[in-house]
This record gives structure tokens, sequence and C-alpha cells, in this order.
């Protein structure tokens, strides 16, 4: 019966972290698809700047929320639960519930399996696993991004700060170890961003959101490639300008 608990709360998690807040959010208000536009990304960074400042809080803190309450359900229930299985140790199942939320975010079953870079829903598990450490890491966040403006950059270099908060706030090795997964994975997510910010040309808050060119590999179904606020624009060309087809 643990074992079909353990079972159940992954899957929850996945689910939890599958939910697509920026898609249904921009989607209700604008009518559009937030990966056909910005970066592509449903995070609430792409979201702010498709679809406004309340919007894109909204999706912060639900996104953070998603991730926070499957890890801190994991960690309430595990000593009643998952301390007698014989390959049970300590903290494992609410690390394990952590990944598989980040993975459910920009791996979501109702998008496709694409979605956004797992930042915000990261920074929900690490509340679920040490308050402190993610208070420190969310505080990094909030300091580089009224120093550069630049949401990215903050994420990553939040990213990469973590399994340091972690280690100096005591966190057991299961969940240090889980940090280091959970920065790898969010810079390897980040890929794009890191390419522009080193190119100058990642964008800032407040910047209006960019129409791409063409849609993300990412994005499947009937959406794909398909932004209804732009279809009365005319095509583009391959340099972005208006073309008389």
């Amino acid at each position: 019966m643990s074992t079909a608990y353990a079972i159940g709360i992954l899957l929850l998690a996945y689910i939890a972290g599958s939910i697509p807040t920026g898609y249904w959010v921009v989607k209700s208000l604008k009518g559009i698809d937030i990966r056909t536009i910005g970066s592509g990304s449903t995070g609430a960074t792409n979201v702010l700047r498709a679809a406004g400042k309340g919007a894109g809080i909204f999706v912060l803190v639900f996104d953070v929320i998603k991730g926070y309450i499957p890890v801190a359900l994991a960690a309430y229930l595990e000593q009643s639960l998952w301390s007698t299985l014989p390959f049970y140790y300590p903290h494992l199942i609410p690390t394990l519930v952590a990944i598989i939320c980040i993975v459910g975010h920009s791996k979501s079953i109702f998008l496709g399996f694409s979605g956004g870079k797992s930042a915000a829903t990261t920074l929900g598990t690490l509340y679920g696993l040490n308050p402190m450490a993610a208070s420190l890491t969310f505080g990094w966040w909030i300091a580089v991004v009224f120093a550069s403006k630049i949401v990215s950059l903050a994420s990553i270099t939040a990213a990469i700060a973590c399994p340091a908060f972690m280690y100096f706030c005591g966190a057991p090795p299961a969940v240090l170890v889980f940090s280091l997964v959970a920065c790898v994975y969010v810079v390897v997510r980040h890929k794009d961003n890191i390419k522009r910010l080193m190119a100058g040309t990642e964008s800032k808050i407040g910047d209006k959101p960019k129409q791409p060119l063409t849609p993300s590999p990412e994005i499947s179904g009937p959406d794909a490639g398909t932004d209804p606020a732009s279809s009365n624009s005319g095509n583009l060309d391959q340099h972005g300008r208006k073309s008389s087809e």
C-alpha cells in the first residue's frame, strides 16, 4: 500500500507540474497561444509581456504553488507512509516528487510535452524541501532582477547559487543532490536565453513581446505556428518585413 501511495503522489506531482497556467491565462485573456509569441515559453515572464503585469504575477504565484503543494505533502507523509519501504532513503520521495514537478512544468502533458523554463515551479519545490534556502534563492533572484531587469539572468544565477544555499542551510544529502539536479535542469532549459545574453540581445522587463518568424519546435497541435493576434497583419518575409503575398 505504501508503494501505491508513492506512485500516486508521483503521478499527482506530474499532473500538478503540467498545469499550463501561462498558456491558459493568455489564451483566455488574449485568445492567443503564448507559445507562438515572445520566447515561446509558457512561464510568467513571457506572460508578463503578452498579457500584462497582473497576469504575469498570477502565473508566477500559481507556478510556485503547484511546485510547493505536492512536495510539502510528500514531506508531511514521509514518515507515516514510506519510512518502512525496503528502498526507503530519508527525503527520497519528496525529492523525486520535486523532480517530477519541474519536469511536468516544462514537458506538460496538456501541451504536447512543451512548456516553460521551470524556474518558478522549481522555487516552489525548494520551499517544500528547505524554506530557508528557498528564501535565500528567491532573494538572490529579486536582487538580480532589480539590478539587471533581465529575468532570465536572475533565474540562471539563482539556480546556480541554490546548491550553495542548500549546503549552508544544512540540507540533507538527498535535497542537496536535488538542488544540483534542478540547477542543471533550469540552466539547460535557459540555453537559448544564455545565447541571447552572450549576444547582448536578451529582452528586459518592459520590452514588448517579439513575434518569432517560426514556431518553437516543441509546439504541436492545431495552434502550432498560429497567432490569431497577428493573423491580419500580413505575411512576413525572412527579414520580418511584410510581404505583398
